[in-house]
């Protein structure tokens, strides 16, 4: 009796699941790009330690320095668009890229070999290129910014009006049609939400987040097998970009193989949440149910996970129920 109740337990469970989607609270995309490059000595090979200074070529001063990998990569990210100057040196040897044009995309710079200082041309720009420049960057972010301040009060239309102005001088801004596609989700419209972060994919395919807002759209559609295609690789791009991932794209992944009646995968991917976050309640809870779920009882593994979720929140909405499992 007692297992046969536990299990209809866990189909409501499941069932709630698939109803709330676990769907995470859309953020507003950012306005800031990432620069990316490689510095290579006069043979083309790697230089790992290189210093790589950038200058933003406007009259805003703005600048960073980093150092190069064993790959002799670098990357900075939160740069705002405009014009910037790139250089690198090491051991007397210099490398200079004079501009390079940023939007909200990111840039990959083309290599930037190191040879003599006296050969590295720091050319600049014109006071009519840095003043034309400058007001095209302003004039995107005030448009970003008004469109921002629509999303946070829930003037969603107003949001997309405000987006789709930047996107007439910045067609390819894939930051753009991901908070668009924010904005459709918080409307309720799906299918323009799914166009918005499908053609932010095609822009740029390296950002986690379109995708592990489809796997939520997905899975709220019971299309489990799209939604965990997209939740996968949101993960494998959220943990490429360093950190070990994101808690709550891993945690939404485990509840779509879950969903799937893929219970081991999905306690592998709710462990690793709780790794990643081990204040993340839900995923303490839905680790416990998902060893249940393969063991057929309650297995000490499981009531070792549900006491951290009563740790956490004692008074949670499954606070009542992990209790009664436990006992």
């Amino acid at each position: 009796m007692v297992r046969s109740s536990l299990f209809r337990r866990l189909s409501i469970v499941s069932l709630v699941l698939v109803m709330l989607g676990y769907a995470a609270a859309p953020a507003f995309a950012q306005l800031t790009a990432v620069i990316r490059g490689k510095v290579v000595d006069d043979k083309g090979q790697p230089v790992e330690g290189a210093e790589v200074k950038a200058e933003f070529l406007g009259d805003v001063n703005r600048e960073w320095t980093v150092k190069t990998d064993k790959k002799g990569e670098y990357l900075h990210a939160g740069n705002a668009p405009g014009p910037w100057k790139i250089t690198a040196t090491k051991d007397k040897q210099v490398g200079v890229n004079p501009r390079i044009n940023l939007d909200l995309n990111g840039i990959t710079v083309p290599p930037i070999a190191l040879g003599d200082a006296k050969k590295a041309a720091a050319a600049g720009m014109s006071a009519k290129e840095i003043e034309a420049a400058n007001k095209k960057q302003t004039e995107m972010e005030a448009d970003f910014n008004a469109a921002k301040l629509a999303f946070d009060s829930g003037n969603f239309d107003g949001a997309i009006a405000g987006l789709q102005k930047v996107l007439v001088n910045l067609p390819t801004c894939a930051a753009c049609y991901i908070s668009i596609g924010d904005a459709y989700n918080k409307k309720n419209d799906l299918a323009n939400a799914e166009a918005s972060y499908l053609k932010a994919i095609q822009l740029d395919p390296s950002k986690p987040a379109p995708y592990a807002s489809l796997a939520t759209i997905y899975n709220g559609q019971k299309k489990f097998d799209e939604a965990g295609k997209m939740g996968a690789k949101a993960n494998e791009l959220s943990e490429a970009s360093g950190g070990g991932g994101d808690a709550g794209s891993v945690f939404n992944q485990g509840v779509i193989l879950f969903n799937q009646g893929k219970m081991a995968e999905a306690e592998v991917q709710f462990a690793k949440a709780t790794k990643l976050d081990p204040k993340m309640p839900d995923a303490w809870y839905q680790l416990g149910m998902s060893i249940v779920a393969q063991k057929g009882s309650v297995t000490p593994e499981a009531k070792t996970a549900w006491q951290e979720y009563l740790k956490i929140a004692p008074d949670g909405k499954y606070a009542q129920m992990v209790k009664d499992f436990i006992k």
